[in-house]
């Protein structure tokens, strides 16, 4: 996998999952998710937990990360059938690493995020 590490924060406004889930555009909608936390910061953050631990579709992540959600310390891995494809990995509300096997995937993040550097 190769990857890009991006700033949570531009300016005022922070990079949701949810945001980094729509930039995803058509390759995240058939994935299938398991999501992590370090630290629970809001209660929807348990029930992610609880509903990826069988894995859980892009569009349930999605309606269980907006509106707003601000992530502390939480890695979601993307799997098409039973192969781990895309790893987001937020770092203390700071960073976002993005690793991923499709370059296309990066190339895209990279243009909606003239920050990102290469891991």
């Amino acid at each position: 996998m190769k990857g890009i590490t991006l700033p949570a924060w531009r300016g005022e406004h922070y990079v949701t999952l949810a945001e980094l889930l729509v930039r995803l555009g058509s390759f995240g909608l058939d994935l299938t998710w398991r999501v992590e936390f370090d630290e629970i910061v809001d209660p929807r953050c348990v029930e992610m937990e609880r509903r990826s631990a069988a894995g859980m579709d892009t569009l349930t992540l999605l309606s269980l990360t907006t509106p707003f959600l601000q992530l502390i310390d939480a890695e979601a891995r993307g799997f098409a059938g039973d192969e781990l494809v895309l790893v987001l990995t937020e770092f203390d509300s700071s960073l976002w690493d993005v690793r991923a096997f499709d370059e296309g995937v990066l190339s895209e993040l990279r243009h909606h995020y003239p920050g990102a550097k290469d891991l």
